[in-house]
């Protein structure tokens, strides 16, 4: 079973359809929308600050969301992957949005709409990541745009993994 854990009056709140892995951690001021899943080893730390996420978000293995005390908390839309190991703080994540394998998007960032953020990038502290737009490097810097094969397939993942935690369920 999941670590969730109350951090003072602050409990998580789950919506219908979430799926905790059993090694998972939820901490403090988390709500989560339906459907949204939380896979192994990842971190979903709201104690120094909330952290909002919408519906059939999923949060992979060993990815750490976190806020900055009193200063910067994490908003999370709808359809969103953070991929396997990839660092959310202090940030806001619109709706269907890919963030890759290994990368960190640092405090007062917003990654707007339909973007993608490559695997190992680093999106600096206060990056406005453009809408329908990938972003690579270290610092991230705009690539190119989506288009509709990878709008294609940020729908995709986002979709597939309530199907994989079904795999899961009792």
């Amino acid at each position: 079973m999941a670590l969730v854990k109350k951090v003072g009056n602050k409990a998580p709140q789950f919506g219908a359809g979430c799926w905790l892995a059993e090694n998972a951690t939820v901490v403090g001021d988390v709500a989560m929308g339906k459907d949204c899943t939380v896979w192994f080893n990842a971190v979903v730390r709201g104690d120094v600050h909330y952290i909002r996420i919408g519906d059939r978000t999923n949060i992979q293995d060993g990815a750490v969301i976190h806020c900055t005390y009193q200063k910067a908390p994490v908003n999370i839309g709808s359809d969103v992957s953070i991929a396997h190991k990839a660092i959310v703080h202090g940030c806001t994540i619109e709706d269907r949005v890919l963030i890759g394998m290994g990368a960190i998007v640092m405090d007062d960032a917003v990654v707007q709409e339909g973007a993608v953020i490559a695997a190992g990038a680093v999106v600096l502290a206060g990056t406005v990541v453009e809408k329908n737009s990938i972003y690579a490097g270290i610092p991230a810097k705009r690539v190119k745009a989506t288009g509709p094969e990878m709008e294609a397939t940020i729908s995709r993942i986002a979709a597939n993994y309530p199907k994989y935690a079904s795999w899961y369920k009792d």
